[in-house]
């Protein structure tokens, strides 16, 4: 094994912070080839498909990949824009937004860099970019909400396995979740409530999340758990009742029984009850993809429509508005306690003649 170091390595080097804001990835164009080389990547994972290598590996590379990449490359193709994949673009915005609200807090010399589990640019490749410029502290900022042993357990396997080659190891952080944070809780309110003073309200507000297969469920994965204490702290704050809101699980895949209610299903249901007016929000996205804007916001939506629904909103992801690069921040900050003496957004002596 031969270890790293960074390059320009100075034992008298001042301290700086690193930040590792991680998402999921995204095929690199909206074609079958680029789509079949990202899904490679992302069903090639223990983490996403817990099934043996044995059993699983056959099936992936002589069924999943041979037939699924084209109708995927489809999808991509009706949300495709100039800039490429939404994900890619949303994230990389965001990533800037967050650099700029960081740069208005005084912490310590800091270096932000976004990584993709399953494309480019790579948490390694991340990683690389943090080593170099001197971070000998880093926190890394799974963008999944909703802790789950697919997602956030990813991003802890795959940092952990890039630093067994660093001969001089970070001091290491990582935020597991933010399901239930005031800050997050209160950046969707007032997501969904600007959606509503611009187009009005609906009866109804969906909340959508990704699922999971139910077995994970059944073997520990607290991820249902943390759906549903999401949707609540939401419905609470928006003061709706019971009847007012519903959460559910969509983009399941083959043919076990993923987590319950299917999005699909209760849309389709809304209006034989007599709703024919729904919003929905995805609370388990930071940036909108393909399952928000394809699934959701195309898919869904005309399948509640030919079952008689009337009118159908999707109110967008946090994406890299104010409201989201600001509680960032703020979470950053909270879990960079105690790797500088300065206190958020003050010099010391700030801090100091304000407890005087």
């Amino acid at each position: 094994m031969r270890y790293v170091s960074s390059p320009d390595f100075q034992h008298d080097s001042a301290e700086r912070i690193g930040i590792l804001v991680v998402n999921s990835g995204t095929p690199e164009a909206a074609t079958p080839g680029a789509v079949r080389r990202f899904l490679r990547r992302f069903l090639s994972d223990p983490r996403v498909v817990e099934l043996p290598r044995a059993l699983w590996l056959p099936l992936l590379y002589g069924l999943v990949l041979p037939l699924r990449p084209a109708r995927v490359a489809r999808k991509y193709r009706m949300i495709w824009s100039e800039a490429g994949s939404p994900l890619r673009d949303l994230s990389e915005q965001l990533r800037s937004a967050l650099t700029a609200t960081l740069a208005q807090h005084v912490l310590a010399p800091l270096s932000l860099e976004l990584g993709m589990l399953y494309s480019p640019p790579s948490v390694r490749e991340a990683l690389g970019r943090l080593r170099a410029s001197g971070a000998q502290r880093i926190l890394v900022v799974p963008l999944f909400p909703q802790y789950c042993g697919a997602t956030t357990g990813a991003v802890y396997d795959q940092v952990s396995a890039e630093l067994t080659s660093w001969r001089w190891l970070p001091e290491l952080r990582m935020i597991a979740e933010y399901h239930d944070h005031p800050g997050y809780i209160e950046a969707l309110r007032a997501s969904v409530s600007a959606h509503w003073s611009r187009v009005g309200r609906t009866p109804h507000l969906l909340m959508s999340f990704h699922g999971i297969p139910e077995r994970y469920f059944r073997q520990g994965d607290p991820y249902f758990c943390k759906c549903q204490k999401t949707a609540r702290l939401l419905a609470d704050e928006l003061m709706l009742r019971d009847s007012e809101w519903s959460s559910t699980f969509q983009s399941r895949f083959g043919p076990s029984g993923w987590l319950k209610p299917y999005t699909s299903e209760v849309l389709a249901a809304l209006p034989a009850r007599g709703v024919r007016a729904v919003t929905v929000v995805c609370p388990g996205f930071a940036v909108d993809c393909l399952e928000t804007l394809e699934e959701i916001a195309i898919q869904n939506r005309a399948r509640f429509l030919r079952a008689g629904g009337e009118r159908f909103e999707y109110v967008p992801a946090l994406n890299a508005g104010p409201a989201h690069a600001q509680f960032l921040t703020d979470l950053i900050v909270e879990h960079c306690q105690g790797w500088t003496h300065l206190e958020h957004g003050r010099a010391p002596s700030a801090a100091r003649g304000a407890s005087a």
